[in-house]
């Protein structure tokens, strides 16, 4: 059953008055507002509580009439009606190894959903040699099982930590996905994320059936055919927004980055950031801006710790456009409005909610939000 949730809803400039200073403040943004950017006019909201008794949801994904499907860390997935209840788990998944950070994370539905009824999802996969990052697919059917289920993408290099896995998921009409990835926890090194040999902390798009599509651009020459971007630390979100996909990922103590990613450009991760190591040392040489890397749209420091994300897309026109995240540390729902690829202004919301896991803006203009205390909010503007 639905019910109201009352929460303190605090602006931005208030919410960020609690936090630690900048982490790499020797070096200034490479170009005006790519960081704090000015704060935006507060919004009113209404919060409810959707569903509840959920087990660490990670992902979510509208199957029409009302109805979504959930990720559970832990290896399950769920159906949510229109009024709130919560289904038994979904059968036909494969073994999810949920360790650390890792287990069931993204789920996304096919653009043809209601004729070929293909759902995706990102999962943690135990493989020999230790865990990566994997992608499948299955058919959904009406009674809450999955048939024809296979893996479409399975990371390489296994490691045995159970950290930075990503992963976002995000199926496309013309037949490929994307797929984010993170740098598995390499710590200083990170090593891999730079090898274009690897997957580790590339964004990744292959076609639903995981061969690879001819026009990537690696294709033909050195590297991994599945990777489109390379040098990102830990994306836990990714969004079709202007200009095609947005990701969002984790940087160390400050620097978590927005990206527009580009077809085989490099993001810079580990050698540099805006962010230092987490020891309070500098992340490579130290000046996070060099020619041979692309800069981030936008950063935070301090971090926001971001989840999931998406474009708002609903009646609620003060916000048309404009890209709403998920806040994990310190908790809250971000805004941020765009003008021309660049950021022009932020706004904190939900500040007090807790670790918010990821957004889902609904055709009536209202927005879901999963929270890692096992419930599902409704969020309604204006």
């Amino acid at each position: 059953m639905i019910r109201t949730l009352a929460l303190m809803i605090l602006p931005m400039a208030a919410a960020a008055q609690v936090q630690q200073g900048p982490a790499n403040a020797d070096f200034a943004p490479a170009f005006a507002e790519q960081t704090r950017a000015p704060a935006l006019p507060d919004t009113a909201v209404t919060v409810e509580v959707f569903a509840d008794g959920l087990d660490s949801p990670w992902g979510i994904a509208p199957l029409g009439n009302g109805q979504f499907l959930v990720t559970e860390k832990p290896g399950q997935m769920r159906v949510i009606d229109a009024d709130g209840r919560v289904s038994a788990p979904v059968s036909g998944l494969p073994d999810v190894a949920a360790q650390g950070q890792g287990g069931l994370l993204d789920v996304a539905v096919s653009p043809r959903f209601a004729q070929d009824r293909t759902v995706f999802w990102t999962y943690v996969k135990s493989v020999r040699g230790g865990l990566v990052t994997a992608a499948a697919r299955g058919r959904l059917a009406a009674d809450g099982s999955l048939s024809d289920v296979a893996d479409i993408f399975v990371q390489d290099n296994p490691a045995r930590n159970g950290r930075h896995f990503g992963s976002r998921i995000i199926p496309m009409a013309d037949g490929t996905v994307w797929i984010t990835t993170g740098d598995r926890g390499a710590g200083d090194s990170g090593t891999l994320v730079q090898d274009i040999e690897t997957t580790h902390g590339k964004v990744i798009r292959i076609n639903a059936d995981g061969t690879v599509p001819a026009d990537n651009p690696f294709v033909g020459r050195a590297g991994d055919d599945q990777v489109w971007s390379l040098g990102h630390r830990n994306m836990q979100g990714a969004a079709i927004g202007p200009g095609g996909l947005w990701t969002i990922e984790h940087g160390p103590r400050g620097g978590d980055e927005l990206n527009q990613p580009q077809a085989g450009l490099n993001y810079g991760w580990p050698v540099v950031s805006y962010g230092i190591n987490y020891r309070g040392s500098d992340v490579g040489a130290g000046d996070p801006r060099a020619p041979e890397f692309e800069e981030p749209v936008y950063y935070w420091d301090p971090v926001i710790a971001p989840g999931g994300m998406m474009f708002y897309d609903g009646p609620y026109t003060d916000w048309q456009g404009d890209l709403l995240i998920a806040s994990l540390n310190p908790g809250a729902l971000v805004r941020l409005k765009l003008q021309d690829g660049r950021v022009v202004g932020e706004e904190r919301l939900l500040t007090d909610a807790g670790r918010i896991r990821d957004v889902e803006v609904l055709d009536d203009g209202a927005v879901l939000l999963l929270r890692d205390a096992g419930d599902v909010l409704r969020v309604t503007p204006g």
